[in-house]
């Protein structure tokens, strides 16, 4: 039997698997494992898990990812969601629709500091949906609001998603983490202003005065004074050179935990909370992460990433239509596995095709995390909103509903990223 095939059939086994509840991380190994062996030998196979296990684990390029997570989890467990959204609502409150917009800005910059997806869609959830329904908000808009600003913490550095793709494919991890943050950014533009519009034509889904809030300006101020200043000294001395990625991750966790320690926000409760999160967070990616070495070599030895090559160069598509095809296949997974598991199972065998395109692989990586966090959005996955209805308690159907005019959105910054590639290349060139 052809060893492409072999390729193939252990690739359709593993989505089988996965379909079936089967932990991801554990049918990557399970196919790899078994398909090696069956190329190689049964001993072969089991010394090369052992030596990837041990190698996946140990690679210094991964110690940045606990970091990021550890400072995400101890802003969020002292409650700096919460601040930035009320200092965000002071002043935003004279806009129509303040609230959904102050939403989406509260997302953004605490996910420029905590770096996940998951940790920011579930404070906004707790903190503003209640909020916005409190002011008679409708409520596909307020879950809406809330599901679409934390997906922004898959691309706006630190994200470990990113961290993650650099380690997968050897692009400089800085170099991939400053590439997400104007994409971020003008991503985060584009969904407020999608709510400002949509809240205008459809006047029913917001209320037509609000309150001001009792907090003064001042005051606003010393609510989120920490978000610039945690970001500016980690990522900034990541930009400057000052820190290595790995540097820049211990020093925004040093400075979260001094920031729940001064404000006596962080109780030895929560601070156990933040860590334990943190573990198995990290224990997952790493996981996933050996995973995807393994399976990545299983694939090598199968020639799929060759075989893929010249099959396109066979079709003599256009590049841009390879890559077209390549965001296709991103977005059809993405609304049926999770993010990490796309990226680690995806990135070994499209990785290669891209850059023999002539594509630049940190611009790949900025349009990869766009493509995932339209999957974080998309039924009948969709983990964001699954997280988002959970907690505040609205309908699934309700919180799709709310998503389109976002989604489509999303799908308009992806477009112009790909449209306009400095956008993500800027930065890292200025790096370089």
């Amino acid at each position: 039997m052809a060893t492409e095939l072999i390729g193939l059939i252990g690739f359709l086994v593993m989505l089988l698997l996965i379909a079936l509840r089967v932990p991801v991380a554990l049918a990557m190994i399970g196919v790899a494992v078994v398909g090696y062996a069956y190329i190689v030998t049964p001993d072969a196979a089991l010394a090369r898990l052992g030596a990837d296990a041990f190698r996946g684990a140990s690679l210094y390029s991964l110690s940045v990812i606990p970091f990021f997570i550890l400072m995400g989890m101890l802003l969020a467990n002292a409650n700096l969601g919460r601040d930035v959204y009320v200092a965000l609502d002071r002043f935003l409150w004279r806009v129509r629709g303040g609230l959904s917009v102050a939403t989406i800005a509260a997302s953004t910059l605490f996910a420029s500091v905590s770096g996940s997806s998951i940790a920011s869609a579930s404070t906004m959830s707790r903190v503003a949906v209640p909020e916005m329904q409190r002011h008679g908000y409708d409520d596909g808009l307020s879950a809406a609001s809330a599901a679409v600003g934390g997906t922004l913490g898959s691309l706006i550095p630190p994200s470990a998603l990113l961290v993650l793709y650099g380690v997968l494919t050897a692009e400089p991890i800085g170099q991939v983490l400053m590439a997400g943050l104007l994409p971020g950014l003008m991503t985060a533009l584009i969904l407020m202003l999608t709510a400002w519009v949509l809240v205008r034509r459809r006047p029913a889904l917001a209320p037509t005065k609000t309150a001001p809030p009792k907090v003064s300006v001042g005051g606003a101020i010393r609510l989120v004074w920490a978000v610039p200043v945690i970001f500016a000294i980690s990522m900034g001395g990541l930009y400057l050179g000052v820190f290595t990625p790995t540097e820049s991750g211990a020093a925004g966790a040093f400075l979260a935990l001094v920031y729940g320690v001064l404000t006596r926000r962080l109780t030895m409760r929560r601070f156990y909370a933040a860590v334990s999160d943190t573990i198995k967070v990290s224990a997952q990616i790493f996981l996933l992460m050996i995973a995807g070495q393994v399976f990545g070599f299983f694939l090598a030895v199968t020639r799929i990433p060759m075989w893929l090559g010249r099959t396109i160069s066979e079709i003599d598509l256009t590049p841009w239509l390879v890559v077209a095809l390549i965001f296709g296949i991103y977005f059809a997974l993405g609304a049926i596995m999770d993010e990490i598991a796309i990226l680690v199972i995806m990135t070994p065998m499209m990785y290669p095709v891209v850059i023999d395109l002539g594509y630049d692989g940190v611009w790949f990586g900025v349009l990869t995390m766009m493509m995932l966090l339209t999957g974080l959005l998309t039924p009948p996955i969709g983990l964001i909103t699954f997280v988002v209805s959970g907690l505040t308690g609205i309908s699934l159907s309700k919180v799709f509903r709310g998503l389109t005019p976002f989604w489509l959105a999303l799908c308009a910054a992806i477009l112009l990223v790909i449209t306009f590639p400095a956008i993500a290349t800027w930065l890292p060139e200025l790096m370089r």
